[in-house]
């Protein structure tokens, strides 16, 4: 099955679209025609109308950008960057071990900037930061006893299918040891009635 991708917004077709917006409104086009010439809503060619009315053609040169502006400047990542690259140990802490709580403390003492340690990472995806997380082992773990045990032991207790035939924990089948003994398939034997 294909996925479907959204498609990246065409930011220079958007402009071409409100410029041939601004050239119909000069000559006097009324709004409802733009919108269906242009195939848009009639929302946006009254935003494009009042920025056109307010600055001219050049006012509809600019979409802005897509999405909510970051909240930390190019100036500021790098810091943070180069923050973390010292290691968590060099900002007091007792291990060398980066959390999301720890990276929101730096990035707030940093620059002032607070974030949820839940939306951190979306800040550590811009510079080349990946999540890493360490591989769990009990302390007690004793690999010799863990080997004798899954040699000597483990077959000695594993389960093992009865040598009688195949079996199933179907009770529908008819083959199934579990099973109560049919007339044949499908069918239940004959009792008697006393």
């Amino acid at each position: 099955m294909q996925t479907r991708v959204a498609p990246r917004r065409d930011f220079h077709a958007l402009r071409q679209r409100r410029q041939q917006a601004g050239r119909l409104f000069a000559m006097g086009e009324v709004q409802a025609a733009v919108a269906r010439a242009l195939r848009v809503s009639r929302q946006s060619v009254s935003r494009w109308y009042d920025e056109w009315r307010r600055g001219g053609a050049p006012a509809l040169r600019a979409a802005g950008r897509a999405g909510r502006k970051p909240r930390l400047s190019a100036e500021q990542l790098a810091r943070v960057d180069a923050a973390l690259r010292d290691g968590a140990r060099a900002h007091g802490y007792a291990t060398d071990v980066w959390t999301l709580p720890r990276v929101a403390a730096v990035i707030e003492r940093l620059t002032g900037v607070h974030y949820h340690p839940g939306h951190v990472w979306r800040v550590l995806r811009a510079p080349v930061w990946s999540l890493q997380r360490p591989t769990t082992q009990a302390r007690e773990r004793n690999d010799v006893q863990i080997r004798r045990w899954a040699t000597t032991r483990w077959p000695a207790v594993k389960k093992t299918r009865d040598a009688g035939g195949p079996g199933s924990s179907s009770t529908t089948r008819a083959g199934s040891r579990n099973a109560p003994r049919t007339a044949g398939p499908g069918r239940r034997a004959a009792t008697r009635r006393s």
